[in-house]
């Protein structure tokens, strides 16, 4: 099983960023994905969550309006499409197979900062 991200970077506040992770060694299209972040002196956040058929999401409610999560299941890929970035989205970001983080990947950072 593996989970690969990518996308992160540097950005000002107010800018874009398109997180992608790449999953391999299971049934993708069978699994619920999740994004999840982590910052410097706290745990590990829940972001948002995709059901298998991508017809079901949640977020949590601080990226309620400004991230989207998405995924195709013929290229086993999971996205966070992360528009308006504020100061405090900074952090670490994982894609993982549960919502408590379990089975998450390398993380790619996501800098907001002017």
């Amino acid at each position: 099983v593996q989970l690969v991200e990518s996308g992160g970077g540097l950005v000002q506040p107010g800018g874009s960023l398109r997180l992608s992770c790449a999953a391999s060694g299971f049934t993708f299209s069978s699994a619920s994905m999740y994004w999840v972040r982590q910052t410097p002196g706290k745990g590990l956040q829940w972001v948002s969550s995709i059901s298998p058929s991508g017809g079901t999401t949640y977020y949590t409610d601080s990226v309620k309006g400004r991230f989207t999560i998405s995924r195709d299941n013929a290229k086993n890929m999971l996205y966070l499409q992360m528009n308006s970035l504020k100061f405090e989205d900074t952090a670490l970001y994982y894609c993982a197979r549960a919502i408590d983080g379990r089975g998450r990947g390398q993380g790619t950072q996501v800098t907001v900062s002017s």
